[in-house]
């Protein structure tokens, strides 16, 4: 069935309306997200109506306008209602402070400002303040219900976010998805015009910086449409990859001879690699793994690992430090026997929830009956954390679940339940982590405004559509790798944390609430006189270089029977020749296979070009 026409909602300088008839043809057929990153009016992402999309830009006022036609598309609607097409308004309307207004009365007033001025150009001076003039149109449509509602019903399945490019490309891209890149055109002559009326410019070399970021989705093995002026340093950046010209329209210019212009699309199809050397491909029921933004999560080289593991013959699998537990989740969905372990609880408990259980869900009912508040209340969180991380409120919802959840007699519905709380608490929390309090990163995306209680139903539900049987018994296990009893597995995967002289792999620091949760604070010892009233870290060998060269030497010894395959970072200690070294004295074969890399936690400050890595795959045999 064909999907409805739905048309931007406002008229944007370089908008690629009049481009849909040469950007179609080559969007892919199938790709896994629609990621748009300088979104402006999204004509492309309009047309598409992609069911997976994260949508964003670096104007808060615009981004703003989406979030509210989202969420609150009739009470838009509504508001603009109320506004006239008058000289006298539009100025009145101007000089207000978007910032000032509410939400829903900032998005209403970006519409009208949009429909009533000139040429329909968003233009702000050094200060920020809108200062386009009054557009003198007889019957513009300020408010158009139908446009707005279709717009709100495909605006409601995207991820809509406020940042820079280059953040978005690392948080959110994984590898077949697809990237459509609009950046602000080359300042040349000819666009002299089209440059004053884009919020922000790119010079040369932050052109030369994009060149470099889509050379990394290449090499991750995206898809990517990029759109240009048909400048010169457009052809030298892009020469390995096809490009189009196109004859285009310039509606924003005043002369009428530089009205017209040249456009490129620069289009990029993903490498043959990996995918390629996939002899089973990867399970469509790792789709179903509840995505979490998890320190060190290796949810974007799943097809390297596998395709690095489907080379040996082996059905039984340890993860030994399974993390988010997507590799184990992985395994498992490959139809192998996993035993999945951390030392973290809250990772144990994912496992538990999604690899260990084959067939047990929590039912909606149930899990809403867990929301309702008891008497035998320790109100631990709402005391220890007040004024911390979340409301009093949601302090106190945490410990009506925390108390009913442990009152569950059927482990795997505990399971369940804890990992949806813990999921709850990331996801209401900005970056997902608990190293500072207050609101601080706070972005006003949806995540951060949705209730508590409506993520922990949501989390319900994800965890119980990732639960599945895969016709083996499987097991998820809390506690140290290198202390681990179990019978010898064919393969043995090892993700452990990475010491580097550039960052800390204080995973406890960064999830010691949620972690609290998971143990509910039992054999932890709390330090009150932090401001964060986190708890001491576990014990590690990996926080010294020469404790992660002895821990590896041990689980190599340990392993030396079976097929290991080792994640490791560039930046890390032991060095790529000393793990090769480490691994060699228990093993015949030692490879390294090298992936590019870029980590979506920067947490180098100093060092951020450091987040751009290898990741190494180890591997002996």
């Amino acid at each position: 069935m064909m999907k409805p026409n739905v048309k931007p909602i406002l008229k944007w300088a370089g908008g690629k309306s009049q481009m849909l008839a040469y950007l179609l043809p080559k969007v892919p057929a199938s790709y896994g997200k629609y990621i748009e990153p300088f979104l402006g009016g999204g004509a492309l992402f309009f047309s598409l109506q992609p069911e997976n999309a994260v949508i964003a830009d670096s104007n808060p006022e615009l981004i703003n306008l989406y979030r509210n036609v989202a969420d609150s598309v009739e009470e838009v609607i509504e508001c603009l209602k109320q506004y006239q097409n008058t000289e006298e308004m539009f100025y009145a309307v101007r000089a207000q402070d978007w910032k000032s207004l509410s939400g829903i009365e900032a998005a209403a007033r970006m519409i009208y400002l949009n429909k009533t001025c000139f040429n329909g150009l968003y233009r702000v001076n050094k200060n920020g303040q809108f200062n386009v003039p009054y557009g003198n149109y007889k019957s513009p449509t300020i408010c158009d219900e139908e446009g707005l509602r279709a717009a709100s019903k495909v605006l409601r399945k995207a991820e809509i976010v406020c940042g820079d490019y280059k953040s978005v490309l690392e948080h959110y891209t994984n590898p077949g998805d697809f990237v459509f890149l609009d950046p602000p055109y080359l300042p040349i002559s000819e666009y002299a015009d089209f440059k004053r009326y884009t919020k922000e410019q790119f010079y040369e070399e932050d052109h030369v910086e994009l060149a470099k970021q889509v050379e990394k989705l290449y090499d991750l093995g995206c898809n990517v449409l990029l759109t240009n002026s048909n400048h010169p340093l457009v052809h030298e950046l892009y020469s390995r990859f096809p490009i189009d010209v196109f004859q285009t329209k310039r509606y924003i210019s005043c002369s009428g001879n530089s009205r017209k212009g040249e456009d490129v699309i620069v289009t990029v199809t993903p490498k043959s690699g990996v995918s390629d050397c996939l002899k089973k491909p990867l399970s469509k029921q790792i789709d179903r793994y509840p995505p979490t933004r998890f320190m060190g999560s290796k949810s974007k080289l799943l097809p390297y690992i596998w395709a690095v593991a489907e080379r040996f013959s082996f059905d039984k699998v340890i993860d030994l430090f399974s993390g988010s537990g997507i590799v184990g989740y992985m395994f498992k969905a490959q139809g192998k026997t996993v035993i999945s372990n951390d030392y973290m609880a809250m990772a144990a408990t994912f496992s538990k929830a999604m690899i260990e259980n084959s067939c047990t869900i929590l039912p909606p009912d149930e899990a809403k009956s867990l929301l309702c508040a008891t008497e035998d209340n320790d109100r631990f969180v709402e005391t220890t954390f007040k004024g911390l991380y979340f409301t009093d409120a949601d302090n106190a919802l945490i410990d009506t679940l925390r108390s009913n959840i442990k009152k569950m007699q059927n482990e795997y519905k505990r399971a369940i339940a804890m990992t949806a709380l813990i999921r709850a608490c990331m996801k209401k929390r900005a970056r997902g982590i608990f190293t500072y309090v207050g609101n601080r990163y706070d972005d006003g995306r949806r995540d951060l405004k949705k209730s508590l209680e409506q993520h922990f139903s949501e989390a319900v539900e994800a965890v119980n559509a990732a639960v599945f049987d895969n016709g083996k018994q499987n097991k998820a296990k809390c506690g140290d790798a290198l202390q681990l009893r179990t019978e010898l597995p064919d393969l043995v995967y090892i993700d452990p944390p990475y010491y580097s002289p550039f960052s800390d792999n204080e995973y406890v620091r960064r999830y010691h609430f949620v972690e609290g949760l998971a143990r509910d604070w039992n054999g932890v010892e709390l330090q009150t006189d932090t401001q964060t009233k986190k708890f001491k870290s576990y014990p590690t060998p990996f926080s010294t270089k020469n404790g992660a060269e002895a821990a590896f030497d041990q689980l190599f010894k340990k392993y030396a029977n079976s097929i290991l395959i080792v994640s490791y970072s560039s930046n890390s200690l032991p060095t790529q020749d000393e793990m090769v070294a480490l691994m060699a004295k228990h093993k015949k074969h030692v490879e390294v296979v090298p992936i590019n890399y870029q980590y979506s936690f920067g947490n180098q400050s100093a060092h951020a070009n450091k987040n751009t890595v290898q990741e190494f795959l180890f591997v002996g045999y």
